[in-house]
């Protein structure tokens, strides 16, 4: 906890700190004592000596207090997919708690030299750099505004039929005018969402594709920082487009003339992006999962690096000089 020049303040700050690492501590005891599915699928059986049990404790902490903070309660998985670049804090906590997966559910890279560590940890940003854009908040907006287009369509109806009874024929004219105005806005959001939902689509199509060797680079970060801990190591950093600002998203109006104001150039947009998605997941070849023979693992993860990629491992770990050398180098297990 940094150092605050009110006292008072960072008084307040530390008890706050203090009973935040008191409740992840009695995460870990109650998850020991309940031994969830998903504790025993990321970590193994609770020890039975007592201090391997505080170690396994330590770990399902950590788990259990990103579960809690963030609501994710699926019963075996134990911390689900890594969160999008929109949400820093919670994707800080998702790799904190990733870290502390062991390797009953994960690659276990602890006999991995630190060449194939710099070069699969470097693959992060050559797999984020091609991810479908996070469109979850848009899709939201357009769905509800789908919805309150329709109902505003509805009520300008009944009212165009309440003025004709009444035999005023230009308030009449006017709301039926209004009435489409609002069904080619729903219309709009519906083409909207529709092209939204196939986009969030091929988001988890490229979460599923590349999963494997994300987790890989995320799991080597951790080993390098475990295994040089006063070097300074820059943190990873997605390479993934910028969620969409808050104007992109702003609510559309109907004009008098029952057309909408804005052109869909953000639908034919998304449409290029799915296409150019497509075609790379086509051509990727699929990744083969890290398990006991490591080399092998590394092997596929480092075969889909760019030479940028490969160049900056390079400059990271003065052994990793060449893709074949590093691969070749892999322990046997």
């Amino acid at each position: 906890m940094p150092r605050l020049p009110n006292p008072a303040r960072h008084a307040y700050l530390a008890r706050i700190a203090a009973m935040m690492d008191d409740r992840t501590r009695r995460l870990g005891q109650y998850t020991a004592q309940t031994a969830p599915s998903w504790a025993i699928s990321a970590l193994g059986p609770v020890p039975a000596d007592s201090a391997a049990r505080r170690q396994w404790e330590d770990k399902a902490a950590s788990i259990a207090a990103y579960r809690e903070m963030y609501g994710y309660d699926h019963p075996d998985d134990p911390i689900g997919p890594e969160p999008a670049r929109e949400a820093p804090d919670q994707r800080a906590s998702w790799h904190q708690a990733f870290a502390a997966l062991g390797p009953a559910g994960q690659p276990d890279i602890r006999a991995m030299p630190d060449g194939q560590l710099w070069l699969a940890r470097d693959t992060y940003a050559a797999e984020t750099a091609w991810a479908p854009p996070y469109a979850g908040k848009e899709l939201q907006l357009s769905r509800l505004g789908a919805f309150d287009a329709a109902l505003a369509a509805i009520r300008a109806d009944a009212e165009t039929a309440a003025a004709r009874k009444a035999g005023d024929q230009d308030r009449a004219a006017r709301h039926e005018t209004l009435a489409a105005s609002y069904r080619a806005l729903r219309d709009h959001y519906q083409h909207r969402e529709r092209n939204l939902t196939w986009d969030m689509a091929a988001r988890q199509e490229w979460e599923h594709a590349t999963e494997r060797s994300r987790r890989l680079a995320i799991a080597a970060d951790a080993e390098l920082r475990r295994r040089h801990p006063g070097r300074k190591i820059e943190p990873l950093r997605s390479a993934e487009p910028a969620p969409a600002s808050d104007t992109g998203c702003d609510p559309l109006y109907p004009a008098a003339d029952g057309k909408l104001t804005e052109i869909a150039a953000l639908i034919r947009d998304l449409a290029v992006q799915r296409e150019e998605f497509r075609a790379e997941i086509d051509e990727r070849p699929r990744l083969i999962v890290p398990g006991e023979d490591h080399g092998r693992a590394f092997r596929a993860v480092s075969a889909e690096a760019p030479a940028s990629v490969v160049s900056t491992a390079s400059s990271g770990a003065k052994d990793a000089l060449t893709i074949g050398q590093v691969a070749a180098s892999a322990p046997r297990m």
